[in-house]
């Protein structure tokens, strides 16, 4: 799976779109249950259970969510 998309992929099937509605849904929530946020991912994208899971590390890795192993959830970090 390739990050940046490509003239071939349909764009609402791309790691960079299910980022960026991951993105969107915890800026507007702050914090969601692990299994909630998977499913609204599936809602939106087709097969994208796929994509979730790159795309929650994609956005770890920026340093924009955590996860609270405790309660299974994901929360946006705030930027400053």
């Amino acid at each position: 799976m390739m990050i940046r998309p490509s003239k071939h992929n349909d764009p609402d099937k791309t790691l960079v779109y299910a980022t960026f509605l991951i993105l969107k849904r915890l800026k507007n929530q702050k914090i969601m249950p692990y299994e909630a946020l998977l499913s609204f991912i599936k809602k939106e994208i087709v097969s994208g259970e796929y994509l979730f899971l790159p795309a929650l590390n994609f956005l770890f890795l920026l340093g924009l969510i955590d996860y609270q192993a405790k309660t299974d959830m994901i929360e946006y970090i705030e930027q400053k």
